[in-house]
């Protein structure tokens, strides 16, 4: 709790940075495109906040790029958005390792065509190297499939002897989720106007700081994310104490 308070009334840089990128669809629909018009055009969005999030010194972007309901669209969008996932990870390889970054993914990925799939996990292998920022994509993913899946994993190891229910805490739970490995989020943006969080990382941003932006992901910024982290900065993080107690803690 020490570190946490430190960090609350230090303006600083989020570790990490969680995006609901919405938008894409709508951004199309205003111009009489067609939608994937504006997942191709997303793409391109991913690449700058990418850069930006590096030059900020953000060590952790996780990118809500599909969720487990998107499964339901039409098939047509379903079927273009996975080839245009695949296409551009393998096109963008190349630059995110000249960029030191690694790439990592979250959800139920055995869903996902065994050619998007594929270049994929390519990525990741190729990028396992590098130090720089972690860009985690979130694919197939929702934190009720999550969190129903730590469920499920704890209960067939308390079955199998190896987990004592009684001892089942935060950090146990916490350590069969699909980001075990990841820090939490410090701060959450979406964009496209909603605000709501859509299922996304729920267990995660308990203490998240939210950031809710108008504007659809095609068109945001390198200077509109970084009013975001500056947002960030500015606020107050108290996790459940008073605004006293925190500043007194210097």
């Amino acid at each position: 709790m020490t570190d946490l308070l430190h960090s609350s009334n230090t303006p600083q840089v989020p570790v990490h940075v969680a995006i609901i990128m919405d938008g894409n669809g709508r951004w199309a629909q205003a111009r009489g495109l067609d939608r994937s018009e504006g997942h191709a055009e997303g793409v391109k969005t991913v690449r700058r906040i990418t850069e930006a999030a590096s030059e900020a010194g953000v060590k952790y972007l996780t990118l809500y790029a599909f969720s487990t309901e998107n499964w339901s669209r039409p098939k047509e969008e379903v079927d273009a958005l996975m080839h245009l996932i695949g296409i551009a990870i393998e096109r963008e390889t190349p630059d995110l390792i000249k960029n030191n970054v690694r790439l990592d993914m979250i959800g139920d990925v055995e869903r996902m065509p065994d050619e998007a799939l594929s270049r994929l996990r390519g990525c990741i292998e190729r990028t396992s190297h590098c130090t720089g920022l972690n860009l985690i994509l979130a694919l197939s993913y929702s934190a009720r499939w999550e969190i129903t899946d730590a469920a499920r994993r704890m209960a067939a190891d308390a079955a199998a002897g190896t987990l004592e229910p009684e001892k089942i805490d935060e950090s146990t739970v916490a350590s069969y989720l699909a980001t075990a490995h990841i820090p939490d989020p410090d701060l959450l943006i979406r964009t496209g106007g909603d605000m709501r969080v859509s299922n996304f990382l729920l267990w995660q941003i308990a203490y998240a700081e939210l950031y809710f932006t108008p504007v659809y992901w095609p068109d945001f910024t390198k200077e509109q994310f970084r009013e975001a982290i500056g947002q960030f900065g500015r606020r107050e993080r108290r996790f459940g104490l008073t605004g006293e107690q925190v500043r007194g803690s210097d």
